[in-house]
């Protein structure tokens, strides 16, 4: 991937952020209000939240805000009169919002919905900071592909991929082993499948580290999240399935790990504060401050690691198999997923269902080499109207 910075450091950076009233999205507007005279916010988008996204422009003074949901431009309109603010609404504005001259632009739309205005924003050469890691499971070799043909930067904000990103000698790519990738082990680590079966939404989204949505702390209470991150990881730094690993680590202080040919294993630690991968890209190439709490090893007293229990939580297993089988087996799985999650936390099925309901799908749905945006799209609608199937039928 590109990894130059264009522009003057001296500069204030102009930002966009697709996603601002989300977690991450909020936590990137946290940092830059900490050094207002260091930004210029060009464009923020929500989907729905429109009374959030009006205050976040005004604040900010925002040139654009764009509500993804069309029905929803009158009311945005209504909250920005006087301010100055260009409202807009619907899918293509969220994507003409990525094409707006902003130097660096925070992906932070979580699922598929993410995908065309993180490539419109890839297309025109920005430094892109990448927190929507379904844009490289469902159509990765082409995100990879436009990268390079448009000249863009890819900054990881996982913590996990940033943690990589961090201690990973891109120089010298030959002497790297393998990459480590550490997971909590979420809300139900220690659960058997009996009691994973009753669980309920609201403890599938009570996360014991993390602070983040529904659908994301829904991934990593059945590890599909790690599966996902599995796929991004192949597609962020070249590596095969075989060169990937992931351990448990529930006090999710060791972020990954980076592992060379000499035995050398390079690690980035920090508190469980997506503030401090989000700051690294935002101010990169340099660091800026972030509020983080400071890590206190002593107070921590012990790290501990554990191999993943696959039979419990078999979706890391299934995502392996769809990126190794390839021909958009990755678009099937993310696709699934999100309906099967959707359900899961309507109250239409169960915890273990979900998982279930992916492998189905990746069963049912014949996979097809994906050339273009189009392809994607066909591929992720027809995974989606069988994993309903499979929902409906119970």
């Amino acid at each position: 991937m590109a990894i130059t910075a264009r522009k003057p450091l001296d500069q204030p950076r102009r930002v966009t952020i697709l996603g601002s009233t989300g977690s991450v999205g909020r936590n990137t507007i946290d940092l830059i209000e900490r050094q207002r005279d260091a930004y210029e916010v060009e464009a923020l988008t929500a989907q729905q939240n429109v009374d959030g996204l009006a205050e976040q422009a005004r604040r900010l003074d925002s040139k654009v805000a764009v509500i993804g949901d069309p029905d929803l431009y009158k009311p945005l309109k209504e909250a920005l009169f006087g301010s100055g603010i260009t409202a807009a609404a619907g899918p293509r504005a969220v994507v003409e919002a990525a094409e707006r001259p902003a130097d660096w632009v925070m992906a932070a739309i979580v699922g598929a919905a993410g995908l065309e205005a993180t490539l419109a924003a890839v297309r025109r050469g920005a430094i892109v900071a990448l927190a929507n890691k379904e844009a490289l499971v469902c159509a990765g070799a082409i995100m990879m592909a436009e990268v390079k043909a448009n000249g863009a930067t890819l900054l990881p904000v996982d913590s996990e991929h940033n943690a990589i990103f961090q201690v990973f000698d891109f120089d010298r790519r030959e002497s790297i082993e393998r990459i480590i990738l550490t997971a909590s082990g979420g809300p139900f680590r220690e659960f058997s499948l009996d009691a994973m079966a009753a669980v309920t939404p609201a403890q599938a989204v009570a996360h014991p580290i993390w602070k983040m949505g529904a659908k994301i702390s829904v991934d990593s209470a059945t590890l599909m999240n790690k599966g996902l991150e599995l796929i991004e990881a192949h597609h962020l730094f070249g590596l095969p399935s075989a060169e990937i690993e992931v351990v448990i680590h529930p006090q999710s202080v060791v972020h990954s790990l980076v592992a060379y040919v000499d035995g050398s294993v390079l690690a980035q630690l920090g508190p469980p504060d997506m503030r401090t991968p989000i700051a690294y890209a935002l101010g990169w190439p340099r660091r800026v401050d972030a509020p983080s709490a400071r890590l206190d090893l002593a107070a921590i007293g012990e790290l501990t690691f554990e191999a993943p229990d696959e039979e419990r939580f078999p979706a890391l297993r299934i995502a392996r198999e769809a990126l190794q089988c390839a021909d958009g087996a990755p678009t099937i799985l993310n696709a699934a997923n999100e309906i099967a999650v959707h359900a899961f936390l309507a109250g239409e099925i169960g915890f273990l269902d979900i998982v279930r309901i992916v492998e189905r799908t990746l069963t049912k749905v014949p996979r097809q080499p994906l050339a273009s945006l189009d392809d994607v799209r066909l591929l992720d609608a027809a995974a989606r109207e069988a994993a309903k199937g499979f929902i409906d039928k119970r």
